[in-house]
């Protein structure tokens, strides 16, 4: 637990900004207009949908909106609410409470001491159809 899992990166024109980062880095970018979200893999995946090369992340791109105005960094944990109330009592803030996505996981975002916005992934249980690690 702890370790980055995932990045996302905010764009004002999501078009542009999936053309940028194909063309310049080589990513695939994949729409999810019913979400309004973007998949970015950066790295070959398993059948599984994990990247093969240890280390390696794939990430996503969505709307510039709110407080969600720069790249952000997303942590693996085991239990998202317990690190939101830890993350409070030393001084960040809870920009968007615990959310699921459905199949997958939970997440949510927070601001640390610093004013930087990172997120939260925590996986569903195994027996509940999501995956692990």
């Amino acid at each position: 637990m702890g370790g980055v899992v995932h990045f996302e990166i905010p764009a004002d024109d999501q078009d542009r900004a999936r053309n940028f980062y194909n063309q310049a880095l080589g990513w695939r970018i994949d729409p999810m207009p019913e979400m309004d979200y973007n998949v970015v893999i950066t790295t070959p995946m398993d059948e599984n949908g994990r990247p093969t090369e240890p280390g390696a992340i794939n990430g996503g791109m969505m709307a510039r909106e709110g407080e969600l105005t720069t790249p952000v960094i997303t942590v693996d944990v085991e239990d998202i609410e317990a690190t939101l109330r830890t993350v409070e009592q030393l001084g960040g803030s809870v920009v968007k409470p615990k959310e699921t996505i459905p199949g997958m996981g939970h997440y949510a975002y927070f601001k640390d001491s610093e004013g930087n916005i990172l997120g939260l992934w925590e996986n569903l249980p195994a027996d509940a159809g999501g995956a692990t690690g």
